[in-house]
This record gives structure tokens, sequence and C-alpha cells, in this order.
């Protein structure tokens, strides 16, 4: 499929989905969230691909936020369906079978912000920016930021955060555990190359039960998430990949998966 506001590569079993929107700082307006979600699909069915990378193009964004100059003029009931849109496609990353890294390089502001924590992992450039800015325009977060910011750095950081708008640089991101790793616009992407290597080096269909009972336990109760994962640790047994594994394990080999 082709795509107006997005690139899709395949490199090897690593997909890397970038927003390309650059004149705009990649802002995400209906038609690329729109292309997003159907990239998300494409991806969802290619069970060749172990391990995705979201990022921005260019050096100064990742995504600078969602399209203002399509919100200024928004009534309430465009402004309900934009983030109904927004929500519905970062929901679709969120629980994308493959994990998924965002490479964030560079301004990461409202919906950029809100769409690097739907992904699983979160590495940053040393430029990189991250903010909920929204009150400072006088709107909220409408694309999940009131719900996925709490939950990975804790309700009070957040609160500041959303309360103040206030921008906060990739160091300040990965002391309060909103990203993973730092480093150097450079080597951004061959780390984020790296880490999604190690990842599909992994048994396939280990890695996306794994991801399942880390995405549906967090909202459970303990006792209901340990019942899921003994549930999807049972499951395990019954592939070829855990056999490989394990045999591989007693003869000291390196094992060789093949996603079943």
């Amino acid at each position: 499929m082709e795509y107006t506001n997005l690139l899709l590569q395949h490199q090897g079993n690593i997909a890397v989905l970038t927003i390309n929107r650059p004149k705009a700082l990649n802002a995400l307006n209906s038609e690329t969230l729109s292309e997003l979600s159907a990239a998300l699909d494409e991806l969802g069915r290619d069970s060749s691909v172990k391990a995705v990378i979201v990022t921005g193009s260019g050096e100064k964004a990742f995504i600078a936020g969602a399209d203002i100059s399509q919100m200024k003029d928004f009534s309430p009931l465009e402004g309900r369906r934009f983030a109904q849109l927004g929500h519905a496609t970062f929901r679709k990353l969120e629980l994308l079978p493959q994990p998924v890294i965002a490479a964030v390089n560079g301004f990461a502001l409202g919906g950029g912000c809100e769409l690097a924590m739907a992904c699983d992992i979160r590495i940053a450039s040393e430029n990189a920016k991250f903010g909920q800015p929204e009150v400072t325009l006088g709107l909220t977060a409408g694309f999940g930021g009131t719900q996925r910011l709490p939950r990975l750095v804790g309700t009070g950081l957040a609160s500041e955060l959303l309360f103040t708008g206030d921008i906060i640089d990739a160091q300040e991101a990965y002391r309060i555990g909103l990203v993973n790793k730092v480093y150097p616009l450079e080597s951004l992407m061959e780390e984020a190359q790296k880490l999604a290597q190690r990842i599909a080096g992994r048994a396939p269909v280990a890695v996306q039960l794994t991801k399942s009972a880390i995405q549906r336990g967090i909202n459970l109760d303990l006792d209901s998430a340990q019942a899921y994962e003994a549930e999807v640790f049972g499951l395990t047994m019954s592939t070829s990949d855990k056999t490989e594994g394990c045999t591989a394990f007693v003869e000291k080999r390196k094992p060789n998966f093949e996603g079943h």
C-alpha cells in the first residue's frame, strides 16, 4: 500500500514506520492517523515482521503533536471524533502483536508523546523533548495522555506535566522512567535496530504472548493477572520453539526458532 504521510520500510524481519510530514514537524492530522491505522493493520497481518520501530522523519521532530492548524476550527463533535480516531489508532499500536520500539528523534509533544507512550519501549536521542502542552492551548490531552502518562511515571509526576504543560528533555524523561535509554542522535536508529534484532532473535510466539500478558495484566488485579500469565505459560508448552529452546539449552548451542 502507498502512503502519503508515512514511510513503511522492511529491513529483514524488522519494520521501520516513519511519520513523514517534515514540513509540519510530523504533526498528526486525520489523514496521517488513518494511514497509520492502515499501516498497523498491514503489519499485524505480516508474520515475517518480528519487531517494529516507529520514528519521525528529519532530525528535529519525532512528532511535534496533533495538527493545530486542523484542530483550531473544530466543533465539539469534530474534536470528539478526532480524539476517538487517535485513541483507536494508538490502541491498535499498543496491541500490535509485534513489540514496538519508539525511536524518539526530536520533539515528542502532545500527540507525539502520546504515540510514543503507546509503544512498548521508548528510546530517545539527546535532543529529544517530551511534553503534554495542551493546557497552554486551552486544550486537554486527547490521545491518551491523561491515562498512559500516570501509568508510566506515576500520578504525581504525570499531574505536574499535564497541569503545567511543561516540556522536559531526554535526560529528565529517562530519570522519571518515560524512556529506557538516551543516545546521540547519530546513533539512535542504529541502537533501535540492535534492540529490535535482539528481540527478533527470541522465540516469536513467546515474545508475542509475553506482550499479551503485559498488556492484559497491567490493568487487572494481581490474582487475575497471574492466572492469565499461567494460561500464557501453558500455551508455550505446545510450541515447537519451546522444544527447540530447551533442547538447545541442554545441548549448549544457539536455538533455531521458527515461530511455531
